[in-house]
């Protein structure tokens, strides 16, 4: 069987090489050791001593563990005797734990032009105070048009009253800076 890539005709086990992930990092255990001999460690993390691979696999099956290959790169390549499958169910409740505790923040942006009247202004700014007060950090942009581009004072002053409107709940991240047609100010909220 052929599968074609980038216009060639390769072998079905090729391709299936060439498409796997491979940042899938896996710990060599037990008999997937090559090396000839290894500096043993035991469960409790005290050194064994330099042994050969065959003796660390029969002091490991004795206790009824696993022999895992924790320093590949060094001198002789490191092992310790561990419950692989106990070691591998704690390190993705790390993991889960983690993610879990981790805050995402969202940047949601609030558009105004130069010209907005006062009322606009506030329901805007009030707009910005609920996404301040979920903890997102506000992106506010004065949009020019046309002749308003001559103009982009007007902007400045509208992006600073808004920021008097919300000082507070949020303070500038980054103050008004001009990004094609757009000023931009980003807000992120008050820390007590």
């Amino acid at each position: 069987m052929f599968w074609s890539y980038s216009g060639y005709f390769l072998p079905a086990f090729i391709f299936k090489k060439i498409g796997r992930c491979s940042n899938i990092k896996e710990l060599q255990i037990n008999e997937e050791i090559r090396e000839k001999e290894v500096r043993l460690i035991d469960v409790d993390g005290n050194q064994l001593g330099i042994m050969p691979t065959k003796k660390a696999l029969e002091v490991a099956y004795e206790r009824k563990l696993d022999l895992v290959l924790v320093a590949p790169n060094a001198k002789p390549p490191v092992c310790r005797i561990m419950d692989y499958g106990k070691y591998k169910y704690e390190l993705s409740k790390k993991e889960k734990e983690a993610r879990k505790n981790q805050k995402t923040i969202n940047v949601k942006e609030v558009r105004m032009t130069p010209n907005i009247d006062e009322h606009d202004l506030k329901v805007k700014a009030k707009r910005a105070i609920d996404f301040l007060k979920n903890g997102d950090k506000v992106k506010v942009s004065v949009r020019f048009r046309g002749r308003e581009l001559g103009h982009t004072d007007a902007g400045k002053e509208v992006l600073e009253r808004f920021s008097e409107l919300i000082s507070e709940y949020g303070v500038i991240d980054k103050h008004p800076k001009m990004e094609g047609r757009n000023m931009i100010m980003y807000l992120v909220p008050k820390t007590e």
